[in-house]
């Protein structure tokens, strides 16, 4: 029996996260954040000071990273034990996790911790290429979007909510250039499945882009 996935792909600050989570919740099926997966081998990476281009310790790592989920009104995610949920959305988080996730070797090691997530009654998975890279046989995908200024836009909002001090001009250059790395890297960039469903979330609401999501799978 082929258990069901559901991909959820698209750029950073789409809206994946709380979509794919709230589809899962809804569908009663399991959650994979593969963003989580390279940010936390991220924080791992700068909790033990290695250099972002030293390879063969950065895949050391990564074969001894040991994750956990938790996926309840809000994702928790666990390294070695130790929440480090706060430290996912830091924009040095996210910059050192675009460096690493660009490294073959990096995304090998973590390809197959991504597919064990696959387990009865199925999978809602979010990413860049949860559709073309680690689950290709997917049934269902999705390819989420917006404009780089409402993504910005969101991220603001965001740290301001959580009182860090923010500068929106400096978000928006660093998201165009997080998309322009993801678009352009050569393992597994950023790109659409050719069979998955275009939503541009850009003028929708959350609960808009969930009901187009749950059309699919219905």
């Amino acid at each position: 029996m082929t258990i069901p996935v559901l991909t959820i792909d698209g750029p950073s600050g789409a809206g994946k996260g709380t979509v794919s989570r709230l589809v899962a919740k809804q569908l009663g099926w399991h959650y994979l954040d593969s963003g989580s997966i390279y940010r936390s081998l991220a924080i791992a990476v700068l909790q033990q000071s290695v250099d972002v281009n030293d390879v063969a310790e950065i895949v050391k790592i990564a074969q001894n990273l040991a994750l956990e989920f938790e996926c309840n009104d809000e994702l928790t995610v666990k390294l070695n034990g130790e929440d480090i949920t706060a430290q996912l959305g830091l924009e040095s988080t996210g910059a050192v996790a675009s460096v690493v996730a660009a490294v073959p070797q990096v995304r090998q090691v973590l390809l197959q911790k991504q597919k064990d997530f696959r387990q009865l009654p199925g999978l809602v998975a979010d990413g860049r290429d949860m559709g073309t890279v680690v689950f290709p046989d997917a049934i269902h995908k999705v390819f989420l979007t917006a404009s780089a200024s409402q993504r910005a836009g969101r991220r603001y909002k965001q740290l301001k909510e959580k009182g860090i001090d923010a500068n929106l001009s400096h978000i928006t250059s660093e998201i165009e250039e997080r998309d322009r790395r993801d678009r352009e890297r050569e393992t597994a960039p950023l790109a659409m499945a050719s069979d998955a469903l275009y939503i541009d979330s850009s003028d929708m609401g959350i609960t808009a882009v969930i009901e187009e999501v749950l059309s699919l799978i219905r």
